[in-house]
């Protein structure tokens, strides 16, 4: 079954640089600020925004003697990074955001993007509707097999269900015996496998 992702997550990182620990706060902070306008301005509510605890790096850089022998290292800054995502229904525009926020280095801030990852809500009902559909699929199978076979369709003995496969549209996905879940293409097909056991008369 072909199906079309309705949940978007995305996220990406800013930073800053600087030997004062508080400028450095203080220009992340500015960043966050311009980026929270700038998606603002994309029709996208802020208060979806998830950021995370600020990551603080000591940077230092290694110091050598005229002959190549290392004597020690310097301070040379601390560099602040932060993340944010957002978990929407609104796919296209996500979509679209994570494609031209690198607008923002008009701005000065550098924001690194990762692609979306793209999910489905109605899982568990899709799951459910396959089942179904591939359980009848596998009877009017067998009861083809048994009619040319020259016998008769008994009683069902066992029902296995095979592992849940979800791939891109038109991938060369390789199946997976633990189930493969693809989060990176917009488009999915998912495919479940149906294996009955009957009785033959």
């Amino acid at each position: 079954t072909d199906f079309s992702s309705d949940l978007i997550v995305w996220e990406g990182s800013f930073g800053a640089k600087n030997t004062d620990l508080k400028k450095a706060y203080l220009t992340l902070d500015k960043n966050k600020s311009i980026i929270n306008q700038y998606l603002s301005k994309k029709g996208i509510n802020t208060k979806q925004l998830i950021y995370s605890a600020v990551r603080t790096n000591r940077k230092t850089q290694g110091i050598y003697s005229s002959n190549g022998k290392f004597v020690g290292e310097k301070f040379v800054g601390y560099e602040l990074s932060q993340s944010v995502q957002i978990e929407s229904k609104e796919v296209d525009k996500i979509e679209k955001v994570s494609r031209e926020i690198t607008e923002l280095l008009n701005q000065g801030v550098q924001f690194y993007s990762e692609s979306p990852r793209y999910y489905y809500t109605k899982l568990a009902d899709l799951k459910i509707e396959m089942i179904s559909k591939a359980t009848e699929d596998a009877r009017l199978r067998a009861e083809k097999i048994s009619e040319f076979s020259g016998g008769k369709l008994g009683e069902l003995e066992s029902a296995i269900m095979g592992v849940f496969q979800i791939t891109g549209q038109n991938s060369k996905e390789d199946y997976s015996w633990g189930g493969t879940f693809n989060t990176t293409s917009r488009e999915k097909t998912a495919l479940i496998t149906m294996k009955l056991i009957y009785k033959v008369d």
